[in-house]
C-alpha cells in the first residue's frame, strides 16, 4: 500500500505528509524504494463540479532523479491512503510475447543503472526479432534483415542504429566510452518499447478490433 502520514497545515487542516512510503519504484528512474519528499499538497479535498468524490492531492520529488510525481489520496485518520499515482510506473504490455516482455520490464526496472538497461533493451529487441525467425548474425544485422523483409519500416531501422542496444555497438567511439549514459539508456528503452508496440501490441489491438466488429455484425 502506498501511503503518507497525515500532516497538519498552518490553518489546522489536514494534508498529505512530508514523505511518501510504500512506492516500490520511482516511475521516472525506476530506482527501488525511492525516497519521495513532498514539494506541494492540498490541505483539503479539491472541489469537483461533477458530483464525484473529492480527494486530496500531493506532489512528491524523487531524491534520486529529482523528478516529481503527483498522487491522489484519501484521508483515513493518521494516514492518507494513495489511490492513484501519476505517471503510472511502466509495465511491459501483455501483448508482447515472452521472453521479450520480461526483458523489456527488466529494462524499465534498471533505468537507474544505464549499462544494465541497455543490455536488457538489447535482449528485448533480440527476443522480438527471434519471433520472426531472425536469429542469426549480430543484432544490428538482423535489424537490417527485418527491414529487407518489410517487418520494420526504414525509420524504425534507422532509429535502431542510433541507439545502444546491449553492452556494445558497432561504433569505434565505444572503445573509448564503454559505458552507457543515462540519456542513451532511456533512448534504448524507448526504442525497445516502441518496437514492441509496433510489432505486437498494435497488431493485437487491430485483430481484437476486427474480431469485435465481426462479432457485432454477426450478433
Amino acid at each position: 500500500m502506498i501511503k503518507t502520514k497525515t500532516d497538519n497545515s498552518p490553518n489546522n487542516r489536514k494534508m498529505p505528509g512530508p514523505q511518501l512510503v510504500g512506492m516500490p519504484r520511482c516511475p521516472f528512474c525506476n530506482v527501488v524504494d525511492p525516497l519521495l519528499e513532498r514539494v506541494w499538497a492540498t490541505d483539503k479535498p479539491t472541489e469537483r463540479s461533477d458530483g464525484s468524490r473529492s480527494r486530496y492531492w500531493g506532489a512528491y520529488k524523487c531524491k534520486t532523479c529529482g523528478s516529481v510525481m503527483s498522487v491522489a489520496a484519501n484521508y483515513i485518520g493518521d494516514w492518507f491512503d494513495v489511490e492513484d499515482v501519476f505517471p503510472v510506473p511502466k509495465q511491459a504490455h501483455a501483448d508482447i510475447p515472452e521472453p521479450a516482455r520480461t526483458f523489456l520490464q527488466q529494462a524499465y526496472d534498471t533505468l537507474h543503472a544505464p549499462d544494465a538497461a541497455a543490455v536488457m533493451s538489447g535482449s528485448a529487441v533480440d527476443a522480438m526479432l527471434k519471433k520472426f525467425d531472425l536469429a542469426n548474425g549480430s543484432l544490428y544485422s538482423r535489424i537490417d534483415q527485418a527491414l529487407e523483409q518489410n517487418i520494420l519500416t526504414k525509420s524504425m531501422a534507422d532509429w535502431a542504429h542510433e541507439v545502444r542496444l546491449g553492452s556494445n555497438r558497432p561504433r569505434h567511439a565505444d572503445a573509448d566510452n564503454p559505458h552507457v549514459k543515462p540519456d542513451e539508456a532511456r533512448q534504448s528503452v524507448e526504442f525497445a518499447e516502441a518496437l514492441g508496440q509496433f510489432l505486437f501490441v498494435l497488431t493485437a489491438r487491430i485483430q481484437r478490433g476486427i474480431d469485435a466488429a465481426r462479432a457485432a455484425e454477426a450478433g
